[in-house]
């Protein structure tokens, strides 16, 4: 079986703090992987710790069979993070070009990718504005598009829909599961068990250790469960 993400007893803690607890972690090619946690639950922390963006302390991590850091895997990682990284001084068109022209693609490829990416997110008609005049939301949903660009093989996605309406939202899980279809891995963190349903598989995490891993369904079989909330409840074992 093949893993587009895998940790091993990988650990990282800040001064006296331990993030992550000596966690394991295999995610699937080719399937929709949610990361389910609290506000402060080590999800961000973990997500940098798989881009190389932080190094782990113990253990291995591996992304597309590569060891992290490798400066390669960022040409094959399209990478949202939970806080936007954009030029506001620049429209949104120029940023899409800013960070598509990291990677090889002709000048055709490169406009097919803003179209496709910009109709994603809804932002076609907006491209012309300068990024300080868009509202929070139009500004998480330009960071998904400028991660979707270079067309890559596994999406790592910080809270994508975070301040995004109902209707878009629903229209970007629609795509992401399209996307999934087309064998790309897609590998979000969320904190919405609605949003979490719609993954195939899930990985609870608490405190820097996951606390339960498994299809929504078979999370909920397992727990004997009437939703994810109760799973997470049970698995850290509280009761509601």
């Amino acid at each position: 079986m093949k893993f587009a993400v895998e940790l091993t007893n990988s650990s990282k803690k800040f001064k006296q703090t331990i993030v992550i607890n000596e966690l394991s972690l295999q995610v699937r090619t080719g399937i929709l992987f949610a990361l389910i946690g609290p506000s402060g639950g080590g999800k961000t922390t973990l997500i940098k710790m798989i881009m190389g963006m932080l190094k782990s302390d113990t253990g291995t991590v591996t992304a597309l069979n590569k060891k992290v850091p490798n400066k390669q895997l960022l040409h094959d990682i399209g990478y949202m993070a939970q806080a936007d990284a954009l030029y506001t001084d620049l429209t949104g068109q120029e940023n899409l070009e800013f960070f598509g022209k990291m990677y090889a693609m002709s000048k055709k490829e490169l406009q097919d990718r803003i179209t496709y990416a910009s109709n994603i997110v809804d932002l076609a008609d907006h491209l012309s504005k300068k990024v300080e005049d868009y509202s929070g939301g139009m500004k998480r949903r330009l960071s998904l598009a400028i991660a979707l660009i270079q067309d890559p093989p596994l999406l790592i996605l910080d809270e994508p829909t975070v301040g995004i309406d109902p209707l878009l939202k629903l229209k970007i899980w629609q795509e992401l599961t399209q996307l999934k279809n087309q064998g790309k891995t897609i590998f979000v963190t969320t904190h919405a068990m609605d949003e979490a349903e719609k993954c195939d598989e899930i990985a609870m995490l608490r405190e820097g250790s996951i606390i339960a891993t498994g299809t929504p369904f078979d999370l909920k079989q397992q727990f004997n469960a009437a939703d994810l909330d109760e799973v997470f409840l049970q698995a850290g074992g509280e009761t509601q």
